[in-house]
């Protein structure tokens, strides 16, 4: 039986390492994840490929991929969109790849809602001052923006229920192969087997009939 990927949504506080841990678990098990790419208006920072990180749009065309429909979801933090787009999604799940999609909660939540089968993660740091601590220390942003985020992480704390796993991000080796654990052990699950459990239904059927 082939095996079907599994549409991952990982989500988390900006500053709780979500970016630093998909690479690190695509490096370490690339054969089993693909990372889908987000499509957002916001400027590349030093160091960051169009294509490779985001793929980086005007808000004009970003604009237009909506109205084509182009996007799995879509939604506007800190005065930039961010979207998924769709294509790339289907081919990988097709190939059997687990697709990681890293988009924050308002995302995660129309992404269930129109594939119920997704499992949603969540990221966070040990704490709310380590939290504050890394946004000031990778230095990418001024504190009036940092502020920004901390504001937006309140609000997002409050949508943590509609999570099916919680991972705290302290030790990095150790919370990859939590999430990797954890992604394992859902394609085990009876709701992600229906047809395996089928199709093993009707050989038992025959074999008990003398086929």
């Amino acid at each position: 039986m082939a095996k079907k990927g599994i549409l991952i949504v990982v989500s988390g506080f900006s500053g709780a390492g979500k970016g630093t841990i998909m690479k690190q678990l695509l490096q370490q098990y690339p054969e089993h994840y693909a990372l889908s790419i987000s499509a957002t208006t916001r400027k590349p920072r030093t160091g960051e490929t169009d294509g490779v990180e985001y793929f980086f749009r005007t808000r004009e065309q970003f604009e237009e991929m909506i109205a084509k429909g182009e996007l799995i979801e879509y939604a506007q933090y800190v005065e930039n969109y961010y979207g998924t787009p769709q294509a790339y999604v289907n081919d990988q799940l097709a190939a059997g790849k687990d697709v990681i999609l890293e988009i924050e909660i308002q995302g995660a939540l129309k992404v269930k809602e129109k594939f119920p089968q997704t499992l949603l993660m969540f990221v966070s740091a040990p704490s709310a001052e380590e939290l504050k601590n890394r946004l000031v220390g990778r230095g990418t942003e001024d504190m009036d923006t940092i502020r920004a985020r901390l504001g937006r992480a309140v609000e997002e704390s409050q949508g943590i229920e509609n999570y099916d796993y919680i991972v705290i991000n302290d030790m990095l080796e150790k919370c990859v192969e939590e999430i990797h654990a954890i992604v394992s052990s859902e394609h085990s699950r009876v709701s992600r087997n229906i047809n395996f459990i089928q199709q093993i239904r009707e050989e038992l059927s025959g074999f008990s009939k003398g086929e």
